[in-house]
């Protein structure tokens, strides 16, 4: 059996029935690999599977993905999340929408030390879901603001889905860090915006007031935030200057997570050895998928899928705006059913000649593909963010959906944004130093 057409509905149907089963992501893909191979009565199949899954993972540019993640795992066992309320609280109780932007600002403070989407919404959910209830404030905008803006954690640097789609196809990770910073700040202005417009039609669905903080509490909340703050000022800035690259960036931010958390009180040996835990176990999940996804990309190439796909594709003759709409179901679809980072190392491999061959950059497209990624994450029945707020709420997933259905639509302008002006994405790359 030959037909690349048929192979390829075949072992689609298999990966799927395997991850249905409740396999492992990675092991799903091992197993679609090696059945591809049989198909393609390739031989030396071990051999092959060692060689691409060493050659995926012997890479010094992947050093930044655990320290990143490390440094994340430290700040999520700190006072961080409580900091970052008291620090913003005072500067936003008379904004239309008020202490809901502290949802929004949170989450695009701690993304920027974290990189992680789950652990951005577990962290500061934990935290502002509760006072938010206590001073009564509209339930589903409070469920909604943390669920869009937990998303952030996937596109502003240091995102580990960045990290991976960079070494994934071969793009500069200090370039995709500075370009996700304008798209992450453009998604910030969009929530509080509509959060802002929310506020102002529904009155009543507000607390009557806050109490209106003094400038001299103001300017006091500020020593709370400095902390995170200068860390994120230092690491993105020392990349975007040139200074250093992500990785040696990413060792400096592990250095400022220790000393934050040593300032903070929270640095002790349990704490320690349990951030070095997480982030080992975070890393390994992460490092297994990608050896299962190169060996797959092998796999395919032998059985002929790519190149099938790639002329079935071209022989439409889509446009490249037509293409993006196309790619954009296919991943909201596919987001689905796995996390973003199994999203992007499945798909990179075959998208990517495409939409090279369309002419568009590498660069913008690795910034389209996290939006898109960041969709599936308040997409049910596998968006990970209303996992995590099912768990934090005890509510149904379908009450959680609802309630982030208004930003799932704010992401869908944002990636219109993006695809009509890419600039967003390419200028500040190409402002680079070094």
């Amino acid at each position: 059996m030959t037909d690349p057409l048929t192979i390829t509905l075949l072992l689609a149907a298999l990966l799927f029935v395997l991850l249905a089963s409740g396999v492992w992501v990675a092991a799903a893909l091992f197993i679609v690999a090696f059945v591809g191979m049989w198909f393609a009565d390739a031989g030396a199949t071990t051999q092959i599977m060692a060689t691409t899954s060493w050659g995926s993972s012997a890479s010094w540019t992947l050093t930044a993905l655990p320290l990143f993640v490390w440094m994340g795992e430290i700040l999520f066992r700190t006072r961080l999340a409580e900091n970052l309320f008291r620090g913003l609280s005072p500067w936003l109780g008379q904004v239309p929408g008020r202490l809901l932007h502290v949802n929004i600002l949170g989450c695009g403070l701690f993304a920027a030390v974290s990189g992680s989407s789950a652990a951005t919404c577990a962290t500061i959910g934990r935290m502002t879901l509760p006072a938010l209830r206590e001073r009564r404030y509209d339930e589903r905008m409070s469920i909604g603001t943390l669920a869009g803006s937990a998303t952030l954690g996937l596109l502003i640097p240091p995102s580990l889905i960045l990290i991976v789609y960079g070494v994934s196809a071969e793009v500069s990770i200090a370039r995709l860090f500075i370009a996700g910073a304008l798209p992450g700040l453009m998604l910030v202005l969009l929530f509080m915006g509509f959060t802002v417009l929310w506020a102002w039609r529904h009155p009543e669905r507000q607390p009557a007031h806050e109490p209106a903080s003094s400038w001299r509490e103001r300017v006091r909340a500020l020593r709370d935030l400095v902390p995170v703050v200068g860390l994120i000022v230092f690491v993105i800035g020392s990349i975007y200057l040139g200074w250093t690259t992500a990785t040696e960036a990413a060792v400096f931010g592990v250095a400022g997570a220790l000393v934050i958390a040593a300032v903070t009180g929270s640095l002790n040996r349990q704490s320690f050895f349990a951030s070095l835990m997480g982030a080992t176990r975070t890393s390994c999940m992460i490092a297994f998928i990608l050896a299962g996804a190169a060996f797959l990309t092998v796999s395919m190439g032998f059985t002929g899928i790519p190149r099938a796909l790639a002329e079935w594709i071209a022989a439409l003759g889509l446009s490249p705006a037509l293409l993006l709409a196309m790619l954009t179901v296919f991943f909201i679809l596919l987001g689905c059913f796995l996390d973003g980072i199994s999203v992007v190392v499945l798909t990179t491999s075959v998208i990517l000649p495409l939409v090279s061959a369309a002419g568009i950059d590498p660069l913008w497209f690795g910034i389209y593909l996290v939006l898109v990624v960041e969709m599936s994450q308040i997409t049910p029945p596998v968006g990970f963010n209303l996992f995590v707020i099912q768990g934090l709420t005890g509510k149904d997933m379908l009450h959680v959906a609802r309630a982030a259905l208004p930003f799932f639509l704010l992401l869908v302008i944002a990636v219109a944004l993006v695809v009509i002006f890419p600039a967003i994405v390419t200028w500040l790359p190409a402002q680079m130093r070094g």
